[in-house]
């Protein structure tokens, strides 16, 4: 029997609609019909994106050897396909690119293929399924890491089952200084350089990242054509191995376009809101996903590397009591997560037709009367319209810091009590579409848990203006504004710094020396695609900033940022990029897809992952080699380590490596732990003192011994238990709203454009 807090939580979910509640039956794939829709016919990973051209089976570039047979079917891409069962039987296809896919059938009847690239054997590949009717066009073969040039392809019927070709789908990218999939190491000149590779792929365009252990991190995505398939359909999440750098796909129900997530106090992770049902554009209607906006995704991280990981979806039972686009979602100090902002619908700058200036719990909470439904904030209505995915944080003493737009203010949420902010210097705004990024400063009992915000970049653009007044080279804020966050640091108001270059959409990570470095972004324009004048491709930004800035906190401003010995990147990270510090210690940079589906056209959908490497990953590190798996509040643990010197200076950093999409970091956390007495190798060290320095939930814990961090190992914070669950407030919720209402309100009228940006 299964009794863990995490599975109690849901259960006490279920047990209320144990009667009323119906599930749907029919699968969300495969002639699922969702509202607005009026062609359901199966959907399948063919897809011919811009920047890409399509040959058909019975195009003249392509050569067959051996018995073929053309099936005609009106299922079939362009009606027909070739299939031979003939063993040795083959296909030749010279073509010039970057990459090339087969798409084929698979049921039964299918067995293997060995594909050669280049007289190079790339994969044997397996078009058998245990379907008994075909799944048509599947990607049975891929590669996208070939060097520009004409290349050829070979693929040979291995003779224990038939091979189909529907179509060939070639890569042609016109930038011929892109780099390629493969490992690639950029020169390092000394120990006291920093480096930069390129090294995997996430599968699936890496617009939400978050490290669930010491070996993996969750990748989640819209409803789009990626290149990594599962259950004959394309995948929109993925789990990233962060030791072999092998990915895995994960299905996934709802539409996650812009959603947001956090750990709760129990080690879950969950995902919230997203985008209504695609219903356009992208023959969406082919998809199948269930609708997003009040979703709530369950996923239960496991520290076995060999573990499975599943997204769990129970639309009438467990979600949102109001739907929500581009929201922000916050671990406060009672281990629940806080549910800010965000738009009743997709779009693009929030307006007071859409917007949805509320809070919501999850658990629900009867809080303010509100016996589980959402709270008004009159900071969320005053602040359009650049006003999503707010930069929040929890504080020390329970409130939570929140800037929204170019204004900031410190919100008790259990007394539901706002108090207001000095505005952010010089008109910058900071929020989407204006993205810049923020963190809390790192804390310790040296500095009494004070806390100090940071918020680097943005826009000084008027969120007032239609879209046809706003450029992509609208020039982007260098502007760094820092606060410390008591009685006499708001009347002082904010400090402010400069960047070395202007940045929009960057993103700001910890680490855990205590110092920051900045990645990505883009030195003009503004966030989103399609909606600007001047656009690159379709992005509304441009001038993409390729080399990453160290900012040193406790330097004289003015010589707090510097890129010495930096590497610079190759590889634009614009609108829908990530970075997130990894437990070996390096950052992970993912992402980049201003674009409505894939696309290989500048600037195209990235799936390439970069590592930045500090100087402390090239030579001899500290290590923790026993830990204990859980840390009280305020007590006493110990950790047996590895130390360089008997002599040296040890830190303790506790750390929450966060949930990061859309630059928005709301709960990385870096608390420096009191260590009591070192005895040898053993260091006894005290817990943080309550749930406000650190909320309850999963931890990161490294040494740090001169300037020189050991690698991460997970713990939990807390007594490991699920947040407080009010059942009153879930049965409220779940009789005072209905699933997916976005979708009952549209009917059969049609679709809308709800997920242009």
């Amino acid at each position: 029997m299964i009794t863990s807090p995490s599975f109690l939580l849901l259960f006490s979910y279920l047990i209320l609609c144990a009667a009323p509640c119906i599930f749907a039956a029919d699968s969300a794939w495969n002639g699922h019909t969702p509202p607005g829709s009026s062609t359901p016919k199966t959907f399948a990973p063919y897809y011919v994106a811009p920047g890409t051209k399509g040959y058909s089976s019975s195009s003249p570039f392509i050569q067959y050897k051996g018995d073929w047979k053309i099936v005609y079917s009106p299922s079939f891409n362009h009606k027909a396909v070739h299939s031979t069962c003939q063993k040795h039987a083959t296909i030749s296809f010279n073509f010039n690119g970057t990459g090339v896919e087969w798409f084929g059938n698979c049921d039964k009847r299918h067995g293997t293929a060995s594909v050669y690239v280049d007289k190079n054997l790339a994969s044997v590949t397996n078009a058998y399924c245990n379907t008994t009717s075909p799944l048509p066009s599947q990607r049975l073969f891929s590669t996208f890491s070939l060097r520009p040039g004409p290349h050829r392809l070979v693929i040979e019927n291995s003779g224990d089952g038939c091979v189909d070709l529907n179509d060939l789908v070639v890569t042609r990218v016109e930038q011929s200084s892109r780099p390629i999939l493969r490992r690639q190491l950029q020169h390092r000149s000394s120990d006291t350089d920093w480096t930069l590779n390129v090294d995997g792929s996430t599968g699936v365009n890496a617009m939400q990242l978050a490290v669930i252990s010491e070996t993996h991190a969750i990748v989640i995505d819209k409803v789009e054509h990626n290149p990594l398939t599962i259950n004959g359909h394309p995948a929109w999440a993925s789990l990233f191995d962060l030791k072999s750098r092998q990915v895995t796909p994960l299905e996934m129900q709802s539409n996650s376009f812009c959603a947001g997530g956090s750990f709760l106090s129990n080690g879950t992770l969950i995902n919230v809101g997203g985008n209504p049902v695609v219903t356009d554009h992208t023959s969406a209607a082919d998809f199948g996903d269930l609708d997003g906006l009040q979703a709530i995704r369950i996923i239960e991280p496991c520290d076995d590397r060999h573990c499975s990981i599943k997204i769990s979806e129970f639309h009438d039972s467990v979600r949102m009591a109001s739907p929500r686009w581009y929201n922000t979602v916050l671990r406060i100090d009672d281990g629940s997560a806080m549910i800010m902002g965000g738009s009743k619908k997709g779009g693009w700058i929030n307006n007071a037709t859409v917007n949805n200036p509320t809070y919501e719990y999850y658990p629900p909470k009867d809080i303010h009367r509100s016996n589980g439904l959402p709270i008004h904030s009159p900071f969320l209505e005053q602040t359009l319209n650049s006003n999503l995915f707010p930069i929040a944080f929890s504080l020390p003493d329970g409130r939570v810091f929140i800037a929204a737009n170019n204004d900031a203010m410190i919100y008790d949420w259990k007394t539901n009590t706002e108090e207001r902010l000095p505005p952010i210097p010089n008109g910058v705004r900071v929020t989407y579409p204006m993205a810049g990024t923020g963190l809390l400063l790192p804390l310790s009992s040296e500095n009494n848990y004070t806390p100090e915000v940071l918020l680097c970049g943005g826009s000084t653009v008027d969120d007032k203006k239609p879209g046809s007044e706003i450029s992509s080279q609208d020039a982007a804020s260098s502007q760094c504004s820092r606060i410390v966050l008591t009685r006499e640091g708001i009347q002082a108001g904010w400090e402010v710094d400069n960047m070395p270059q202007a940045r929009l959409m960057p993103d700001a990570v910890l680490l855990p020396t205590g110092q920051i470095v900045i990645v990505n972004g883009a030195g003009s324009g503004i966030s989103g695609y399609g909606n600007v004048i001047d656009q690159v491709g379709v992005s509304n930004a441009a001038n993409p900033v390729l080399t990453p800035v160290l900012y040193n906190l406790s330097a004289d401003l003015g010589s707090r940022f510097t890129s010495q010995g930096m590497p610079s990147s190759s590889i634009p990270r614009m609108y829908h990029s990530v970075a997130t510090l990894t437990p070996d210690g390096s950052v992970m940079i993912a992402g980049s897809n201003p674009n409505l589906d894939r696309s290989e056209i500048e600037y195209g959908t990235e799936y390439r992952v970069e590592w930045l490497s500090p100087p402390y990953m090239h030579g001899a590190r500290p290590e923790i080699r026993k830990h204990q798996r859980s840390v009280g509040f305020g007590e006493t643990s110990s950790l047996e380590v590895n130390r360089l010197k008997s002599d040296s200076d040890l830190k303790l950093a506790l750390m929450d490596l966060g949930f990061v999409t859309h630059a928005v970091h709301s709960n990385s956390r870096l608390v420096f732990l009191d260590m009591e007495r070192t005895s040898g190798n053993t260091l006894l060290f005290k817990g943080p003192p309550n749930g406000g320095v650190y909320p309850p939930g999963p931890a990161f814990l490294f040494l740090v011994e001169d300037g020189v961090p050991s690698e991460g190992v997970k713990i939990m914070v807390g007594d490991g238990k699920s947040p407080k669950v009010d059942r009153k407030a879930i049965e409220n919720l779940l009789k005072s709203t209905q699933p997916d209402q976005y979708e009952k309100s549209r009917g059969k009228k049609g679709s809308e454009d709800e997920d242009s940006e």
